[in-house]
């Protein structure tokens, strides 16, 4: 297995330190160093699914990667996690941030665009929905999320370019749901075949494809 899988082979596999070190110069050149946020779920932390693994390897490639524990489900409200954001990494986000959310991480990533004043690189949202789903479990701590009405146009204006993906058995929420909101920011939801919730349950400790995507449609020419 190679430790480095950058635009169709431009890279080969790493077979020395000193290829290592050059590698990981040329890795920085490619893709400049951006910085990520991975915004977990209702009920998550940063240490599931494929979190760990995406963190790892966009940190390979010179970025900064930050992963924010937010409270759930005890405490979770809007407004608790917006204070985590805001005291420890509202100061980070740039025009080279890029921000990346899984079920309920991409409805907390649209009240974070309303608010800022400069535009973002990207945002890569999983399994993400607008409205209640119908689950009481879920719904009780999601409302204050998404029981609410968004400014889409300051939305769409804060950020370059979306990326909706959602899988065809989503146990949680259906595809109406991702197509709704891929509706409301302007793109088209990426259909990924049998993934469930994109979750460890669902085989997910790993996301090449969403790695693969991140490299090439935010990677520099």
């Amino acid at each position: 297995m190679t430790q480095v899988r950058i635009l169709a082979g431009l890279l080969e596999p790493r077979t020395s330190s000193l290829d290592s070190d050059i590698q990981d110069r040329i890795l920085v050149e490619l893709f400049g160093k951006m910085k990520f946020f991975i915004i977990h779920g209702s009920y998550g932390s940063p240490k599931e699914n494929w979190f760990p693994w995406l963190k790892e390897r966009l940190e390979e490639e010179g970025n900064n990667v930050f992963v924010p524990e937010f409270p759930t489900p005890n405490n979770q409200s809007l407004d608790n996690w917006m204070k985590v954001f805001d005291d420890f990494y509202s100061s980070e986000v740039g025009e080279d941030s890029i921000f990346i959310g899984h079920s309920l991480g991409p409805a907390f990533i649209l009240s974070i665009l309303e608010r800022l004043n400069i535009k973002v690189k990207a945002c890569f949202f999983v399994s993400g929905f607008l409205g209640l789903l119908g689950n009481p479990e879920f719904d009780e701590v999601n409302k204050t999320f998404i029981a609410k009405e968004f400014d889409w146009e300051r939305i769409r204006k804060n950020c370059e370019n979306f990326y909706v993906y959602h899988s065809d058995n989503d146990p949680y929420v259906s595809l109406e749901k991702a197509k709704e909101l891929a509706e409301k920011l302007g793109t088209e939801v990426i259909i990924v075949k049998n993934a469930g919730h994109f979750n460890e349950s669902s085989g997910y400790l790993k996301f090449e494809l969403l790695l693969k995507d991140i490299e090439i449609k935010c990677g520099k020419r």
